[in-house]
Protein backbone atom coordinates (compact mmCIF):
# COMPACT_ATOMS: atom_id res chain seq x y z
CA UNK A 1 0.00 0.00 0.00
CA UNK A 2 2.91 2.30 1.29
CA UNK A 3 4.68 2.25 -2.74
CA UNK A 4 0.96 2.68 -4.13
CA UNK A 5 0.42 5.44 -2.61
CA UNK A 6 3.51 7.47 -3.27
CA UNK A 7 3.43 6.27 -6.38
CA UNK A 8 -0.32 7.68 -6.54
CA UNK A 9 0.85 11.18 -5.33
CA UNK A 10 3.56 11.43 -7.70
CA UNK A 11 1.51 10.84 -10.51
CA UNK A 12 -1.20 13.30 -9.23
CA UNK A 13 1.64 16.06 -9.15
CA UNK A 14 2.21 14.91 -12.46
CA UNK A 15 -1.42 15.10 -13.93
CA UNK A 16 -1.89 18.42 -12.57
CA UNK A 17 0.71 20.23 -14.58
CA UNK A 18 -0.24 17.81 -17.63
CA UNK A 19 -3.75 18.52 -17.63
CA UNK A 20 -3.37 22.50 -16.91
CA UNK A 21 -1.19 22.30 -20.00
CA UNK A 22 -3.30 20.41 -21.71
CA UNK A 23 -6.78 22.18 -21.14
CA UNK A 24 -5.69 25.31 -21.79
CA UNK A 25 -4.60 23.93 -25.25
CA UNK A 26 -7.94 23.01 -25.97
CA UNK A 27 -9.69 26.02 -24.48
CA UNK A 28 -7.72 27.83 -27.36
CA UNK A 29 -8.53 25.12 -29.80
CA UNK A 30 -12.42 25.61 -28.88
CA UNK A 31 -11.69 29.30 -29.18
CA UNK A 32 -10.48 29.57 -32.12
CA UNK A 33 -13.15 27.30 -33.81
CA UNK A 34 -15.88 29.31 -32.08
CA UNK A 35 -13.71 32.16 -33.07
CA UNK A 36 -13.80 31.76 -36.66
CA UNK A 37 -17.63 29.93 -36.98
CA UNK A 38 -18.99 33.68 -35.46
CA UNK A 39 -16.47 35.60 -37.67
CA UNK A 40 -14.12 36.75 -34.65
CA UNK A 41 -11.40 34.57 -35.86
CA UNK A 42 -7.98 34.60 -33.95
CA UNK A 43 -9.19 37.22 -31.70
CA UNK A 44 -11.13 34.39 -29.46
CA UNK A 45 -8.09 32.45 -29.42
CA UNK A 46 -5.91 35.01 -28.35
CA UNK A 47 -8.32 36.22 -25.90
CA UNK A 48 -9.08 32.30 -24.57
CA UNK A 49 -5.41 31.44 -24.16
CA UNK A 50 -4.37 34.71 -22.31
CA UNK A 51 -7.52 33.77 -20.14
CA UNK A 52 -7.00 30.14 -19.78
CA UNK A 53 -3.53 30.44 -19.18
CA UNK A 54 -4.59 32.73 -15.91
CA UNK A 55 -7.64 30.62 -14.89
CA UNK A 56 -5.18 27.65 -14.64
CA UNK A 57 -2.52 29.70 -12.70
CA UNK A 58 -5.82 30.63 -10.86
CA UNK A 59 -7.17 27.60 -10.40
CA UNK A 60 -4.18 26.24 -8.88
CA UNK A 61 -3.72 28.69 -5.91
CA UNK A 62 -6.90 30.13 -5.54
CA UNK A 63 -9.19 26.69 -6.40
CA UNK A 64 -9.18 25.73 -2.78
CA UNK A 65 -11.15 29.58 -2.32
CA UNK A 66 -13.43 29.13 -5.10
CA UNK A 67 -14.77 25.87 -4.67
CA UNK A 68 -15.95 26.98 -1.21
CA UNK A 69 -17.34 29.71 -2.24
CA UNK A 70 -19.23 27.80 -4.94
CA UNK A 71 -20.63 25.66 -1.90
CA UNK A 72 -20.93 28.33 0.38
CA UNK A 73 -18.67 27.13 3.51
CA UNK A 74 -17.77 29.36 6.20
CA UNK A 75 -14.70 28.94 8.73
CA UNK A 76 -16.13 26.51 11.47
CA UNK A 77 -16.63 28.15 14.88
CA UNK A 78 -14.04 25.88 17.62
CA UNK A 79 -16.44 26.03 20.48
CA UNK A 80 -19.59 25.29 18.68
CA UNK A 81 -18.18 22.24 16.01
CA UNK A 82 -15.73 21.02 19.12
CA UNK A 83 -15.56 17.90 17.85
CA UNK A 84 -14.84 18.08 14.41
CA UNK A 85 -11.90 19.99 15.46
CA UNK A 86 -10.42 17.44 17.67
CA UNK A 87 -11.11 14.67 15.36
CA UNK A 88 -9.64 17.10 12.25
CA UNK A 89 -6.51 17.42 14.73
CA UNK A 90 -6.21 13.66 15.75
CA UNK A 91 -6.44 12.87 12.28
CA UNK A 92 -4.15 15.12 10.61
CA UNK A 93 -1.49 14.14 13.91
CA UNK A 94 -1.90 10.28 12.96
CA UNK A 95 -1.09 11.24 9.15
CA UNK A 96 1.90 13.18 9.81
CA UNK A 97 0.01 16.23 7.91
CA UNK A 98 -0.40 19.32 9.03
CA UNK A 99 -3.65 20.76 10.37
CA UNK A 100 -6.00 21.50 7.66
CA UNK A 101 -8.84 24.59 7.34
CA UNK A 102 -11.38 23.52 8.59
CA UNK A 103 -15.03 24.71 7.09
CA UNK A 104 -18.58 23.82 7.62
CA UNK A 105 -22.03 24.15 4.97
CA UNK A 106 -25.18 25.00 6.82
CA UNK A 107 -26.78 22.45 5.57
CA UNK A 108 -29.38 19.35 6.63
CA UNK A 109 -27.78 16.62 4.04
CA UNK A 110 -24.69 15.15 5.10
CA UNK A 111 -21.62 15.15 3.40
CA UNK A 112 -17.84 16.48 2.94
CA UNK A 113 -15.14 17.18 0.80
CA UNK A 114 -11.50 18.67 1.02
CA UNK A 115 -9.82 20.78 -1.04
CA UNK A 116 -6.07 22.94 -1.26
CA UNK A 117 -3.45 22.56 -3.50
CA UNK A 118 -1.36 20.83 -1.10
CA UNK A 119 -1.06 19.68 2.77
CA UNK A 120 0.09 23.10 3.67
CA UNK A 121 -3.30 24.77 2.50
CA UNK A 122 -5.01 22.40 2.82
CA UNK A 123 -9.23 22.51 3.88
CA UNK A 124 -11.79 20.04 4.96
CA UNK A 125 -14.99 20.89 4.51
CA UNK A 126 -18.43 19.13 5.79
CA UNK A 127 -22.15 19.85 6.35
CA UNK A 128 -23.94 20.56 9.39
CA UNK A 129 -25.51 17.61 9.16
CA UNK A 130 -22.77 15.44 8.54
CA UNK A 131 -21.85 16.73 12.44
CA UNK A 132 -25.65 16.20 13.43
CA UNK A 133 -26.03 12.40 12.07
CA UNK A 134 -22.72 10.82 12.38
CA UNK A 135 -21.37 9.74 15.78
CA UNK A 136 -17.56 10.49 16.55
CA UNK A 137 -16.12 7.10 15.08
CA UNK A 138 -18.11 7.80 11.74
CA UNK A 139 -16.72 11.40 11.76
CA UNK A 140 -13.13 10.33 11.83
CA UNK A 141 -13.84 7.86 8.92
CA UNK A 142 -15.10 10.39 6.85
CA UNK A 143 -12.25 13.26 8.08
CA UNK A 144 -9.50 9.59 7.65
CA UNK A 145 -11.55 9.58 4.15
CA UNK A 146 -10.95 13.37 3.37
CA UNK A 147 -7.53 13.53 5.09
CA UNK A 148 -6.02 11.17 2.83
CA UNK A 149 -7.32 12.70 -0.32
CA UNK A 150 -5.32 15.76 1.09
CA UNK A 151 -2.08 13.49 1.66
CA UNK A 152 -2.53 11.88 -2.26
CA UNK A 153 -2.54 15.47 -3.71
CA UNK A 154 -6.23 14.67 -5.03
CA UNK A 155 -7.14 18.26 -3.78
CA UNK A 156 -5.08 19.73 -5.89
CA UNK A 157 -5.69 17.62 -9.37
CA UNK A 158 -9.40 17.91 -8.46
CA UNK A 159 -9.44 22.02 -8.17
CA UNK A 160 -8.10 22.79 -10.87
CA UNK A 161 -9.93 20.74 -13.04
CA UNK A 162 -13.23 22.37 -11.77
CA UNK A 163 -11.81 25.64 -12.49
CA UNK A 164 -10.47 24.47 -15.86
CA UNK A 165 -13.66 22.41 -16.76
CA UNK A 166 -15.78 25.67 -16.28
CA UNK A 167 -13.94 27.87 -18.82
CA UNK A 168 -15.08 25.24 -21.44
CA UNK A 169 -18.86 25.44 -20.54
CA UNK A 170 -18.29 29.35 -20.19
CA UNK A 171 -16.79 29.26 -23.19
CA UNK A 172 -19.67 27.05 -25.10
CA UNK A 173 -22.22 29.66 -23.32
CA UNK A 174 -20.63 32.83 -25.22
CA UNK A 175 -20.76 31.16 -27.89
CA UNK A 176 -24.12 30.11 -27.77
CA UNK A 177 -25.52 33.49 -26.05
CA UNK A 178 -23.93 35.47 -29.48
CA UNK A 179 -26.10 33.49 -31.58
CA UNK A 180 -29.17 33.51 -29.75
CA UNK A 181 -29.06 37.15 -29.19
CA UNK A 182 -27.79 38.05 -33.17
CA UNK A 183 -24.50 38.79 -32.50
CA UNK A 184 -22.56 35.61 -34.14
CA UNK A 185 -20.51 37.65 -36.66
CA UNK A 186 -21.29 37.99 -40.15
CA UNK A 187 -24.45 36.38 -42.24
CA UNK A 188 -24.71 33.47 -43.59
CA UNK A 189 -24.27 35.54 -47.39
CA UNK A 190 -21.04 36.68 -45.79
CA UNK A 191 -19.79 33.69 -44.64
CA UNK A 192 -20.63 31.37 -47.76
CA UNK A 193 -20.37 27.59 -47.71
CA UNK A 194 -17.26 27.08 -46.05
CA UNK A 195 -18.44 29.39 -43.16
CA UNK A 196 -21.54 28.13 -43.00
CA UNK A 197 -20.50 25.01 -42.66
CA UNK A 198 -17.87 25.84 -39.84
CA UNK A 199 -20.57 27.58 -38.17
CA UNK A 200 -22.38 24.25 -37.48
CA UNK A 201 -19.21 22.76 -36.66
CA UNK A 202 -18.70 25.57 -34.00
CA UNK A 203 -22.33 25.30 -33.04
CA UNK A 204 -22.38 21.39 -32.58
CA UNK A 205 -18.76 21.74 -30.67
CA UNK A 206 -19.98 24.32 -28.33
CA UNK A 207 -23.25 21.86 -27.17
CA UNK A 208 -20.58 18.97 -27.01
CA UNK A 209 -17.48 20.44 -25.61
CA UNK A 210 -18.77 20.40 -21.78
CA UNK A 211 -19.56 17.04 -22.14
CA UNK A 212 -16.28 16.68 -23.40
CA UNK A 213 -14.47 17.97 -20.73
CA UNK A 214 -16.67 16.70 -17.98
CA UNK A 215 -15.98 13.16 -18.71
CA UNK A 216 -12.59 13.83 -18.81
CA UNK A 217 -13.54 15.49 -15.26
CA UNK A 218 -14.74 12.27 -14.37
CA UNK A 219 -12.12 9.77 -15.57
CA UNK A 220 -9.69 10.69 -13.51
CA UNK A 221 -11.72 11.08 -10.29
CA UNK A 222 -13.57 7.90 -9.71
CA UNK A 223 -10.77 5.50 -9.04
CA UNK A 224 -9.27 8.14 -6.36
CA UNK A 225 -12.31 7.18 -4.05
CA UNK A 226 -11.05 3.88 -3.52
CA UNK A 227 -7.89 4.79 -2.70
CA UNK A 228 -8.93 7.30 0.19
CA UNK A 229 -11.26 4.64 1.48
CA UNK A 230 -8.48 2.21 1.97
CA UNK A 231 -5.97 5.10 2.64
CA UNK A 232 -8.30 6.69 5.30
CA UNK A 233 -8.98 3.13 6.91
CA UNK A 234 -5.28 2.71 7.82
CA UNK A 235 -5.25 6.13 9.53
CA UNK A 236 -8.19 4.87 12.16
CA UNK A 237 -7.32 1.10 11.67
CA UNK A 238 -11.51 1.02 11.71
CA UNK A 239 -12.58 0.52 8.26
CA UNK A 240 -16.38 -0.68 9.51
CA UNK A 241 -16.72 3.17 11.18
CA UNK A 242 -16.07 4.70 7.38
CA UNK A 243 -18.63 1.83 5.82
CA UNK A 244 -21.07 2.70 8.57
CA UNK A 245 -20.44 6.19 7.41
CA UNK A 246 -21.24 5.68 3.60
CA UNK A 247 -24.67 3.74 5.05
CA UNK A 248 -25.87 6.54 6.44
CA UNK A 249 -24.96 9.41 4.18
CA UNK A 250 -26.15 7.72 0.82
CA UNK A 251 -29.32 7.01 3.10
CA UNK A 252 -30.22 10.19 3.79
CA UNK A 253 -32.80 11.92 1.63
CA UNK A 254 -31.28 15.36 1.62
CA UNK A 255 -30.20 16.98 -1.33
CA UNK A 256 -27.31 19.49 -0.94
CA UNK A 257 -28.54 22.76 -2.34
CA UNK A 258 -25.23 24.19 -2.59
CA UNK A 259 -23.82 21.61 -4.34
CA UNK A 260 -23.34 21.80 -8.32
CA UNK A 261 -21.96 19.54 -11.32
CA UNK A 262 -18.47 21.42 -11.28
CA UNK A 263 -17.85 20.29 -7.47
CA UNK A 264 -20.34 17.18 -7.16
CA UNK A 265 -16.82 15.48 -7.68
CA UNK A 266 -15.19 16.83 -4.80
CA UNK A 267 -18.27 15.22 -2.24
CA UNK A 268 -17.55 11.87 -0.36
CA UNK A 269 -20.58 10.90 -1.64
CA UNK A 270 -22.69 11.70 -5.08
CA UNK A 271 -25.01 15.16 -3.03
CA UNK A 272 -27.40 15.17 -6.34
CA UNK A 273 -29.21 12.03 -4.55
CA UNK A 274 -32.88 12.08 -4.03
CA UNK A 275 -33.44 14.78 -6.84
CA UNK A 276 -34.76 12.73 -9.16
CA UNK A 277 -34.21 14.87 -12.41
CA UNK A 278 -30.57 15.85 -11.29
CA UNK A 279 -30.05 12.56 -9.68
CA UNK A 280 -30.81 11.15 -13.16
CA UNK A 281 -28.63 13.58 -15.11
CA UNK A 282 -25.73 12.86 -12.63
CA UNK A 283 -25.55 9.33 -12.51
CA UNK A 284 -25.13 9.47 -16.64
CA UNK A 285 -21.89 10.83 -15.39
CA UNK A 286 -21.16 9.75 -12.03
CA UNK A 287 -17.95 10.76 -10.57
CA UNK A 288 -18.26 7.77 -7.75
CA UNK A 289 -17.86 4.48 -8.06
CA UNK A 290 -20.97 2.43 -6.61
CA UNK A 291 -21.90 2.94 -3.05
CA UNK A 292 -22.54 -0.30 -2.09
CA UNK A 293 -18.86 -1.64 -4.26
CA UNK A 294 -17.47 0.59 -1.76
CA UNK A 295 -18.78 -0.55 1.31
CA UNK A 296 -18.41 -4.24 0.35
CA UNK A 297 -14.55 -3.76 -0.35
CA UNK A 298 -13.89 -1.96 3.51
CA UNK A 299 -16.05 -4.63 5.20
CA UNK A 300 -13.30 -7.30 3.78
CA UNK A 301 -10.57 -5.36 4.83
Amino acid sequence: MALTTYSYVAANKGKTWIIMVLFTAAIATVAYILGKASGYGLSWAGIALVISGLTGLGSYYYGDKIVLSMSGARPADRKRDFDLFTVVENIALAAGLPKPKVYVIEDKAPNAFATGRDPDHAVVCVTRGLLEKLDRRELEGVIAHEMSHIQNFDTRLMAVVVVLVGMIAFLSDWFMRMIWFGRGGNSREERGNAGSILFIIGLVLAMISPIIATLIQLAISRRREFLADASGSLLTRNPDALAAALEKISGDKSVLRGASNATAHLYIINPFKGKSLTAWFTNLFNTHPPVEERIRMLKSM
